[in-house]
């Protein structure tokens, strides 16, 4: 049974003040989209952030917290996701079609999570 109130302790080291949180991949999208989830802190918080190789500016929700996120908060995240319309050009949105595979040594249950998401949807 997966724990989704599982937290980690901490996203952070005393050398380390950003880290990758989870990668995304989207089989389904028009592009096969790979994006990476990001941690910083800064000011006190945890502040989020979504790249990808074009450079498209990601919402979030949360953008930011005062400490690491439950798994079920990790998902919502990552499900939440969406492009921001006013900075996307043509169907960019298109490229988070489909449920992720996602990876994240954080959380390691996530990539169970998706996996069997993806199956419920008849996705492999």
């Amino acid at each position: 049974m997966i724990d989704f109130k599982y937290r980690p302790e901490t996203y952070f080291s005393e050398e380390t003040t950003s880290v990758l949180l989870a990668r995304l991949h989207y089989p389904e999208s028009t592009w096969g989209e790979q994006i990476s989830l990001y941690a910083h802190f800064l000011e006190g918080k945890i502040q989020f952030e979504a790249v990808d190789f074009y450079g498209n500016d990601y919402i979030l929700y949360p953008g930011s917290c005062w400490e690491p996120l439950n798994l079920d908060e990790i998902i919502y995240l990552i499900e939440g996701m969406q492009l921001n319309k006013d900075t996307c050009e043509g169907s960019m949105e298109l490229v988070l079609d489909g449920i992720p595979e996602v990876e994240s040594n954080f959380y390691p249950e996530v990539k169970r999570y998706f996996e069997e998401k993806r199956k419920s949807f008849g996705l492999e």
